[in-house]
């Protein structure tokens, strides 16, 4: 019964500090995104944006939700694309910012 209990805690306090990981990262893409656009840069596509913050607040995952993993890492190729220069983002675009 007792390692039943401490296996439990440890499962919490996993999942804990996992949702906090993912919550910090989510609050770096927003905050990333708003600096971006207060800046006049491009943030490319808001789908990307978007889609990331429906990943993590819908209840449906790849692997559930005590297991933030692919959260944290939707949450992280979402920043990656979102911090890309311009001429990384395709040769469509001339490399200049307006």
């Amino acid at each position: 019964m007792e390692a039943t209990t401490t296996l439990i805690v440890v499962a919490v306090t996993l999942a804990v500090a996992l949702f906090a990981v993912a919550a910090a990262v989510l609050v770096r893409l927003v905050r990333a995104r708003k600096g971006l656009r207060r800046a006049g840069l491009p943030t490319g596509p808001r789908w990307v944006f978007w889609g990331a913050v429906l990943y993590f607040v819908l209840p449906t995952d790849l692997l559930p939700d005590p297991v933030y993993l692919d959260d944290i890492g939707v949450l992280l190729l979402a920043l990656r694309s979102l911090r890309q220069t311009p001429e990384s983002l395709g040769s469509d675009r001339s490399g200049t910012l307006n």
